[in-house]
């Protein structure tokens, strides 16, 4: 058994099958457990993932919104215990895997097509 096998074997049981697929245009909602003193509360991110990267337990994702005319990107592990759920709002028609040049865009034009 070679180093990647032994790894996957130790990590199978943590990755997360409750989660629907993230694919690149999708908009989703990301709801966020954060813990604050002795308190935890659920908060919404919504926005158009820009960026999945990595694979197995190491997996990354990351979202992207316009709030109040900023740019505000955030960046979660997939199988993260700090996310209680992820819903798909939109399904996104792209033709790239890295969708930075919704960076540049502002308004209509930073919108991705709907796939039907």
């Amino acid at each position: 058994m070679n180093t990647q096998e032994i790894i996957n074997a130790l990590t199978k049981d943590q990755i997360r099958t409750d989660l629907p697929e993230l694919v690149v245009g999708n908009n989703v909602k990301v709801y966020q457990r954060i813990v604050e003193g002795s308190r935890t509360r659920t908060q919404m991110f919504e926005g158009t993932i820009i960026k999945v990267q990595g694979g197995g337990i190491a997996q990354t994702f990351t979202v992207r919104r316009v709030s109040y005319g900023v740019g505000v990107e955030k960046t979660w592990p997939v199988n993260s215990p700090n996310i209680e759920k992820i819903e798909v709002s939109r399904k996104g028609k792209v033709r790239r895997a890295r969708l930075f040049y919704l960076r540049d865009r502002v308004g209509k034009a930073a919108k991705v097509k709907e796939r039907i």
